[in-house]
């Protein structure tokens, strides 16, 4: 295999990390959307009950991606342990986050709810770093 046959193989692995890591992150975007939908009506689970559960089926899209992009790295890019440490991260701090939720939707926890935004946030800004983080750097192994 030559130089660039090689270049070109490690820009594909990275190229399908990125994707799938901002598809992740796209996902993490539409739960604060979501949530946004649900919030404005003041506490009405019945009449947000449908946007409550996109928001739960979202949560766990973004866990499968983010887990999808955890195997990605360590399988396709180990040399780079900042992407797949920190999708492993990702993936951990949104299963905890969904945890959260759960709490808050099915055990009536509301008070949580003050946690579980400003963490959902923080989760926001570690996705969006990793997709910024994903086209730099070498990919060889």
């Amino acid at each position: 295999m030559t130089r660039t046959e090689m270049s070109r193989s490690a820009t594909e692995r990275s190229t399908l990390f990125t994707v799938v890591i901002g598809l992740a992150a796209l996902a993490i975007l539409l739960q604060g959307l979501w949530a946004g939908i649900f919030l404005q009506h003041d506490g009405a689970r019945d009449a947000a009950s449908s946007w409550i559960d996109l928001h739960a089926m979202g949560g766990y899209v973004a866990i499968g991606l983010a887990a999808l992009a955890t195997v990605l790295g360590l399988v396709q890019l180990r040399a780079r342990r900042d992407l797949w440490i920190g999708s492993l991260v990702l993936t951990a701090l949104l299963v905890l986050e969904v945890y959260l939720g759960g709490l808050i939707r099915d055990a009536g926890q509301d008070t949580l709810t003050a946690v579980h935004v400003p963490f959902a946030l923080a989760i926001m800004a570690l996705a969006v770093s990793l997709l910024l983080r994903a086209p730099r750097g070498s990919t060889v192994d």
